[in-house]
């Protein structure tokens, strides 16, 4: 696959990776933060005990109605928002007053991504159980899994 970097359009699950950064580590995640459209894992190999993750969980399916992006023909779930997205308020885009980590906090809408997907990040300040770290490894991307994270 081909990326130019420039990000993807909202809603879409998204693998973030800082290779050879603080102590020569690599530093991945899966975010749900700017919403969901599909299943992704990613794998380390080689690089030590390294960790999956991912979110496989299929969450179109369950997406609150605010939140859910449907298909004009069938009206069938494809994708869901962030809180952000769709509502545009500080307290969900950790903006304004809210951009810290001690005033911004999970919402309900996060949280019900964190429950269905509890190692993907998501929202802005999820660091401590959605970043993880490895050294020098070759990472495997798999979008919509047939296997769960254990």
């Amino acid at each position: 696959m081909e990326c130019g970097g420039g990000g993807a359009v909202p809603p879409a699950t998204l693998a973030e990776f800082t290779l050879n950064g603080a102590g020569g580590l690599d530093f991945y995640d899966v975010s749900v933060v700017d919403g969901y459209n599909l299943p992704m894992l990613v794998e380390a190999r080689g690089g030590g005990n390294c960790t999956a993750t991912g979110c496989a969980a299929d969450l179109n399916g369950g997406c609150p109605a605010e939140l859910k992006v449907k298909t004009v023909a069938s009206g069938e779930g494809v994708a869901c928002k962030s809180a952000c997205e769709a509502f545009g308020d500080p307290r969900y885009c950790c903006s304004g007053r809210y951009a810290t980590p001690e005033t911004c906090k999970a919402s309900s809408y996060s949280q019900l991504f964190k429950s269905a997907c509890p190692r993907a990040y998501s929202y802005a300040y999820d660091d401590a159980t959605s970043t993880f770290t490895c050294a020098s490894a070759d990472y495997r991307i798999t979008f919509c899994p047939s296997t769960s994270l254990r």
